[in-house]
């Protein structure tokens, strides 16, 4: 019996020893997309086949005894070559659209796709699908992924999943060449008509800032753009990634008459608890990491072309007041141990002026009566977490924006309410800080008895502490600020608004704010305001 086992060791042995050596397969990856970087783009198709292929034809690898499941493989999930279904509507550019030449899928949904596929070992096949109906589509598992520009919906996550978002877009209002109306004119000029998609966020956005009545709604956004250029409607609303596409198509037909909104993400859609999306986020997130999808992005203009660096002023050493409360952190708060100030705005005023050549002075100020300081010239610089707003901005000026932030309710952490029971309960009472957006958002949500206003943030959170009032309406990063700093005794309630920006003050007509732009703008650009603002919780 011993040596029958030996030598069978010795056999199993002689077995491991050749499949050790034998070659591996090299795994089957999809090519990245040939679309020519210069190609123009074809207007929505009518009539094109249900399935169409991506930019280049792929070959399913051989089939395999993979399992169902992925298996990870140096860190990214392999899918063993698994076709999956990809919806588009092929009439969205520049996310898709139909080469009138080739008769061929093209637009960042096929390039990112393929690529993803590339590092998933996947093979695309794509499907053209009409917009009307696709969410109960895909909530039924009719496709694997809708790749289409799809805004993030809290709505719509309750029937599908979502992918971590790939870029951020803004609603814009596109309008004929010869227009002279700004949004606001076209607004306040009943006469004006404007076209959007059905059942999309642009048509919820459209009715939100125009009469229902003035809005028509069409099939998709190739039709809209037709009938703009027409003359059946005045404007389209859509956002600003498509409508750079339709602009390309119709050169000097079409122009933007502004802005309407600015913090919309889009992601991948997929079927609930589909196993594909953590393999794609995890292929997005490497896409994100080594450049690929800022590549991509800037391809189909989804992102501004990368710039050199700009030569920023010079400032010659120029000592530059800079206003602070000290008393709103992470922006700025004094440290009990060394007495100094720290936060967010020491920071990033301290890296400003290294790239202008200044000197900061930083000088503690109550926030009671800022704006009427700053507009006269009392301070060179207001960094305090500022909203920038229209009214503000008739007296002062502001940079452009280095973060959005949004409302909430910070409330103690027994409390047992959310939001919407917190304002139906008659008897809780919620803080804020006096003059502030936080203020006009408290009272807009609250009845005007139950809101009471602060000095500061401080004395706010305090009173909530103390149980003087049951919650505090203030922004999700200055609540992220005093949680850290009261570590187990508050949480948040809920959200109430999304979309501030904030920015710095200047007196009007300042010098400095262009400078401050400009520092800005390339702190942006090499990441270095990214960095501070994950340093201090403004960004996650």
């Amino acid at each position: 019996m011993r040596k029958m086992a030996r030598l069978f060791s010795i056999l199993l042995l002689a077995a491991m020893l050749l499949s050790a050596c034998a070659p591996q397969a090299a795994p089957t990856s999809a090519p990245a997309a040939t679309a020519e970087e210069a190609q123009e783009e074809a207007p929505a198709a009518t009539e094109e086949p249900v399935k169409t292929e991506a930019p280049v034809a792929t070959e399913a690898p051989a089939e395999t005894e993979a399992p169902a499941l992925p298996e990870e493989t140096g860190g990214m999930p392999d899918l063993a070559g698994k076709a999956i279904t990809v919806a588009v509507e092929n009439a969205y550019p520049p996310f898709n659209s139909i080469d009138p030449t080739t008769n061929e899928g093209i637009g960042w949904d096929y390039d990112a796709v393929v690529e993803i596929c590339k590092r998933l070992n996947c093979t695309p096949e794509f499907a053209q699908a009409a917009w009307d109906g696709i969410f109960p589509a895909m909530q039924a598992g009719e496709y694997d992924v809708l790749a289409d520009g799809v805004t993030i919906t809290a709505e719509r996550e309750e029937i599908v999943d979502f992918s971590i978002p790939y870029v951020i877009v803004g609603q814009v209002l596109l309008v004929r060449a010869a227009e002279t109306l700004d949004v606001e004119g076209m607004k306040a000029d009943e006469t004006k008509l404007v076209g959007t998609q059905l059942g999309t966020t642009n048509e919820i956005v459209a009715k939100e800032n125009f009469p229902a009545e003035r809005v028509k709604s069409f099939e998709d956004f190739g039709a809209s753009v037709l009938a703009l250029l027409s003359n059946d409607i005045d404007g389209v609303v859509i956002d600003n990634v498509s409508a750079s596409g339709f602009m390309r198509e119709n050169e000097g037909k079409m122009k933007l008459a502004g802005s309407i909104t600015s913090d919309e993400q889009l992601g991948f859609v997929f079927p609930p608890d589909s196993e594909l999306r953590a393999a794609f986020d995890a292929a997005l997130q490497s896409m994100i990491d080594d450049g690929t999808l800022e590549a991509i992005n800037q391809k189909w203009g989804l992102a501004a072309e990368s710039k050199p660096a700009a030569v920023l002023p010079d400032l010659a050493g120029k000592a530059i007041t800079v206003a602070v409360e000290n008393a709103y952190p992470p922006f700025n708060s004094i440290d009990a141990t060394t007495n100094e100030g720290i936060g967010w705005d020491y920071d990033t005023v301290a890296e400003i002026c290294k790239r202008l050549n200044c000197t900061p002075e930083f000088a503690q100020a109550a926030w009671d009566g800022i704006f009427p300081a700053m507009q006269a010239g009392e301070y060179d610089v207001l960094a305090d977490g500022v909203t920038i707003t229209a009214e503000r901005e008739e007296i002062v000026d502001f940079s452009l924006p280095y973060v959005i932030v949004g409302q909430v309710l910070l409330v103690r952490a027994d409390e047992t309410l959310d939001v919407e029971g917190m304002k139906a309960d008659e008897t809780k009472l919620v803080g804020t800080q006096l003059g502030t957006t936080n203020e006009i958002v408290a009272k807009e949500n609250f009845p005007a008895e139950r809101v009471k206003s602060f000095e500061d943030f401080g004395a706010s959170v305090l009173a909530l502490l103390s149980n003087d009032i049951d919650g505090v309406v203030i922004d999700n990063v200055s609540a992220s600020g005093f949680m850290r700093e009261n570590e187990g005794k508050m949480k948040l309630a809920g959200s109430i608004t999304s979309d501030e920006q904030l920015g710095f003050v200047f007196p009007p007509d300042s010098e400095l704010r262009a400078a401050f732009d400009a520092a800005l703008q390339s702190m942006i650009d090499d990441g270095t305001l990214e960095a501070i603002n994950k340093k201090w919780g403004l960004v996650q």
